[in-house]
């Protein structure tokens, strides 16, 4: 089979050759380490800065090229792409106040994380903050349609070039906006509270986000991708974020009619969601053909999903995110067992970690995974080979 055969294969809970491999994300680091280059691709703070100095097609170049020959070089199915900055994008560079802090023209201070690398908010100018209002967020939905979105747009040049280079033997999957838990106020603790102090605010968000996500499908299906893969959190590691009702009222609908778009015009819909989400899972299977993330240290166990969901919803994921960073080979095969056993047979999975290949990921955790694919992911798989 080819890669793209087999996803679709998984995705329409079909049996394919072998179990599929894709991530939705991966940082630069594990460019570096499996290419042997230097690379923008998802590179930090180091992106960030090229983007300040004007080199934004230095960028997009290594995108390009680094993005697709990693697939190639670790013989994944799925092409995970992105919009990226248009042409002459040069953002106006931070205030450096120090090696790690950073402030806008907000007054907003921003650091990078030792974690990650990303600059991340750190404290916002809570003063310059000025919250939506129905009014205010109804014309902006009012002026969409007056927003330029062209499939010629500099800003898909990656998607164009992956269709382009690749269509013809993998799944191409763009990462989308999506709808989610619709938050506004000065500070976190702020945004929360206003689901319930604000909510015909919050309903008004989550308008114009399903608005904005909707219109973009179109343009998806114009540029000749396979899939698209909306990409909004619910759960936190312990909980989902808000209560379900919120989720029902102001979230599930608008989800619907945007899946629904998507059906319309060909496309799968690979839904990203890290997270806790037991009491919405229902829901997620009920729209999506697939659920990407499975945070399993979330309680979010693959076999208990299959189980509830599988004949409903492909399953991505099931190598721990924080195996992959922190453990060794043989968590690596542990968790691989175990997915192969009890998510694996009947098809409807595809093999993925439970987040991301992130900073940190040693590389050889990430050829074992590989490994465990190419010997144990081909179909049929026998549960029993996994015992023990």
């Amino acid at each position: 089979m080819l890669s793209r055969e087999r996803v679709f294969a998984a995705l329409e809970h079909r049996e394919p050759d072998r179990i599929p491999w894709g991530e939705h994300f991966i940082d630069y680091n594990v460019y570096e380490d499996i290419l042997g280059k230097r690379t923008l691709v998802h590179a930090k703070m180091r992106e960030t800065e090229a983007l300040w100095d004007g080199r934004r097609d230095e960028v997009v170049a290594d995108y390009k090229r680094d993005m697709l020959d990693l697939i190639r070089a670790l013989d994944m199915d799925i092409v995970c792409v992105q919009r990226v900055p248009p042409k002459d994008h040069r953002p106006t560079p931070m205030q450096k106040l120090d090696d790690v802090t950073y402030r806008d023209a907000n007054g907003d201070i921003y650091r990078v994380s030792s974690t990650t690398h990303d600059l991340m908010p750190y404290e916002r100018n809570v003063k310059a903050y000025v919250p939506p209002t129905v009014e205010s967020i109804q014309k902006q939905i009012d002026n969409l349609d007056s927003e330029p979105l062209e499939a010629e747009d500099s800003s898909w040049e990656l998607v164009r070039h992956a269709v382009s280079e690749m269509k013809a033997t993998h799944f191409i999957l763009v990462l989308t906006g999506d709808i989610s838990w619709p938050l506004f106020g000065a500070t976190e603790e702020e945004k929360w509270m206003n689901l319930l102090l604000e909510p015909e605010v919050c309903r008004k968000l989550a308008e114009l986000d399903a608005r904005r996500a909707i219109r973009e499908v179109k343009l998806c299906a114009a540029l000749g991708v396979d899939g698209i893969s909306p990409c909004g959190d619910l759960g936190s590691s312990t909980a989902l974020m808000a209560s379900p009702a919120i989720y029902r009222d102001m979230i599930y609908p608008w989800q619907k009619l945007h899946v629904e778009e998507a059906r319309r015009r060909g496309l799968k819909v690979l839904k990203h969601c890290c997270g806790h989400t037991w009491p919405v899972i229902d829901e997620l299977a009920e729209l999506y053909d697939a659920y990407e993330g499975i945070q399993a240290s979330a309680g979010m166990d693959i076999r208990r999903l299959k189980e509830r969901v599988g004949e409903r919803l492909c399953l991505w994921g099931g190598i721990w995110h924080e195996h992959i960073i922190m453990g060794t080979k043989a968590d690596i095969r542990k968790d691989a067992r175990y997915a192969f056993r009890y998510a694996a047979p009947g098809g409807g999975y595809i093999m993925g970690s439970t987040h991301s290949l992130a900073v940190d990921a040693p590389r050889e955790n990430i050829l074992e995974m590989k490994r465990c694919r190419d010997e144990w992911g081909v179909y049929p798989i026998d549960p029993k080979r996994f015992h023990g």
